[in-house]
């Protein structure tokens, strides 16, 4: 992270204002941003071609297109979020710049709140970039509206969630590499079960989709999007997510700014 530019006038900014705007030039006029979004575009354009050539074979339907392309679009940007946010403070301390920040006159809560903040604009851009190809997906069944509302719930409870806690493996870790070691670990671990075949339904399979909150969101996803359920009917499946996301914003805010220091592992601050 470059240097803190002091505003010559106006009024003076909250400190993680001032971090979260600094970060996100330093994300995206860097390049990491861009080169993160292009590769996310790659990917749905694969995906988008794909699915409409079986829409066209009548292997899929449109609404199953559409589906497949929000879960896709959701998961990724969850993952580049995750990244990003477990790169912020281990990735500083290696590259030599933790220091100075840490000399700034900005409290450390105020430097993981920034770097929260910075991270979620990430979130925001892959989720730009998808609206495109849900559009041409998804016109002509009413679909699209409703994806690209759920979409946006769903995507930033889980990204804000492992956001927070990216922050928490990043300050806590004692290199970059362990922190993003550590970090695809648990994505991949939240993830992988969206990925096996569908359980039986049974209260033991419910039950086990429902405490992830990864499985627990994109269950929900399918269920309003694919099966055509109304918004409340299954709103307990969110009922994870967003304990997920209160119990990650309250334990980064309590204990982010202890483990905010030169060295992590727990070595002296």
């Amino acid at each position: 992270m470059t240097a803190i530019a002091e505003p010559d006038t106006g009024p003076a900014r909250p400190g993680w204002w001032v971090i979260a705007g600094q970060e996100s030039r330093d994300l995206w006029l860097g390049g990491r941003g861009a080169v993160l979004l292009f590769a996310h575009s790659v990917l749905l354009s694969a995906v988008t071609y794909l699915a409409a050539t079986n829409q066209i074979l009548n292997f899929l339907e449109q609404r199953e297109a559409v589906n497949l392309l929000l879960q896709v679009s959701v998961a990724v940007g969850v993952l580049i979020t995750l990244v990003v946010a477990a790169d912020a403070i281990s990735g500083e301390r290696e590259r030599g710049t933790l220091e100075s920040l840490l000399l700034t006159p900005v409290s450390r809560g105020a430097i993981v709140q920034g770097k929260l903040a910075a991270a979620m604009s990430l979130w925001g851009g892959t989720f730009l970039v998808g609206l495109p190809y849900l559009w041409v997906l998804g016109h002509g069944v009413g679909a699209v509206a409703g994806a690209v509302l759920l979409g946006l719930l769903v995507g930033t409870l889980l990204s804000l969630a492992m956001a927070a806690i990216g922050l928490l493996i990043s300050a806590a870790s004692s290199s970059n590499k362990v922190s993003l070691g550590v970090s695809l670990f648990l994505v991949l671990a939240l993830f992988a079960p969206t990925q096996l075949p569908a359980m039986p339904t049974s209260a033991v399979g419910d039950a086990l989709t429902r405490v992830n909150p990864v499985t627990a969101g994109m269950h929900y996803l399918q269920l309003v999007v694919l099966k055509g359920h109304t918004w409340t009917q299954d709103l307990t499946y969110l009922v994870s997510p967003v304990v997920a996301v209160v119990g990650a914003i309250v334990a980064l805010a309590v204990a982010g700014p202890r483990i905010v220091r030169l060295t992590g592992g727990g070595g002296p601050a």
